[in-house]
């Protein structure tokens, strides 16, 4: 008969473990689905369509969930970085500036998030609620009720057309760019001051403002980073696609949330992390994927990623309660 001991220690594995099961399952399950699903060209498609950047937008919404917020307007950075960069080449401007103001446009969401809740003192589901709609409609005037706005068809250096589009040495440029969004987003949030801060103010706050750390600062950098983060998808999506078009950033942001929230599992204490936000983006890529190769249209796509979601958090969270109890 098993120790209540071993018994605790085989439930707090299966709650980290959920995580790499689901992949395992799903990854298994469309293999004998669709034959073509573990083809070298489906895959590169999963990585480079599927992947890429939802994975860099979850690693951005991951500091907000860190801190213990969460933030809705992703999307908006998203869609603001992208507009800046149209219209600045549109203008005459070189493509440099562009990639520069669409780094600022959204640092510049996060700064507006980050003085309604560091600043004003409202709650992050508010805040970037209300910076939701407040950059949803200022997107509709700017496009005249938001039609598409084009990059022209020559001009612009095959430099950035490649970011969308290129590959160094066999792997695509995009997918190697999320690549290293995820790894310094992960050296920082877990090696550095400011990320062990952040985390700290997701789990007890008070005691970090007790402590005398500015945690209004802290708090304010995180929001920052995720709008300045969210802005690199913003730009790899206008080079792929080439036309800024209104709102379309919102298409991440319930998946990247998911994503952020599948990937505490993987965590001994439940917390979010990088690593576990990118798998997590990894088993959201391989569903979507899966199931528009079965045959599914896009409506049942989204409610087998809506019940995976709920699968894998309530297995880890009920094995987490059992290991409690």
């Amino acid at each position: 008969m098993a120790s209540p001991t071993s018994t605790g220690h085989l439930v707090a594995l299966g709650a980290r473990f959920a995580l790499f099961a689901a992949l395992v399952t799903v990854f298994s399950l469309f293999a004998l689905l669709a034959p073509s699903f573990l083809t070298a060209g489906n895959l590169q498609s999963l990585l480079v369509n599927n992947f890429t950047l939802l994975a860099i937008v979850a690693v951005a919404m991951t500091f907000a969930v860190a801190s213990g917020g969460i933030d809705l307007s992703v999307g908006a950075a998203i869609d603001f970085a992208s507009f800046a960069f149209v219209s600045l080449v549109l203008a005459g401007q070189p493509v440099w500036l562009g990639l520069i103001a669409g780094l600022g446009a959204g640092a510049a969401v996060g700064l507006f998030n980050a003085v309604l809740i560091s600043g004003i003192g409202l709650s992050p589901f508010l805040a970037t609620l209300g910076t939701l709609f407040v950059g949803r409609s200022i997107q509709q005037l700017l496009t005249n009720g938001g039609n598409p706005v084009y990059l022209p068809q020559t001009g612009i250096p095959e430099s950035f057309r490649s970011l969308g589009h290129g590959a160094f040495l066999g792997v695509p440029l995009s997918l190697l760019v999320a690549l290293i969004v995820a790894a310094l987003a992960g050296l920082l949030l877990s090696q550095t001051r400011f990320g062990r801060v952040v985390i700290a103010a997701g789990i007890q706050a008070d005691v970090v403002r007790y402590s005398g750390l500015p945690l209004r600062l802290y708090l304010a950098g995180a929001y920052m980073l995720v709008g300045l983060i969210a802005a690199v998808a913003g730009l790899i999506l206008t080079s792929t696609v080439t036309v800024y078009i209104p709102n379309s950033g919102n298409a991440f942001l319930l998946n990247a949330i998911g994503a952020a929230f599948i990937g505490t599992t993987i965590h001994p204490h439940g917390r979010p992390n990088i690593v576990g936000t990118v798998l997590g983006v990894l088993l959201l890529a391989t569903v979507s994927n899966g199931l528009l190769l079965s045959g599914l249209n896009f409506y049942w796509q989204q409610v087998g990623t809506g019940a995976l979601i709920f699968l894998v958090l309530a297995l880890s969270f009920a094995t987490r309660k059992t290991q409690r109890g």
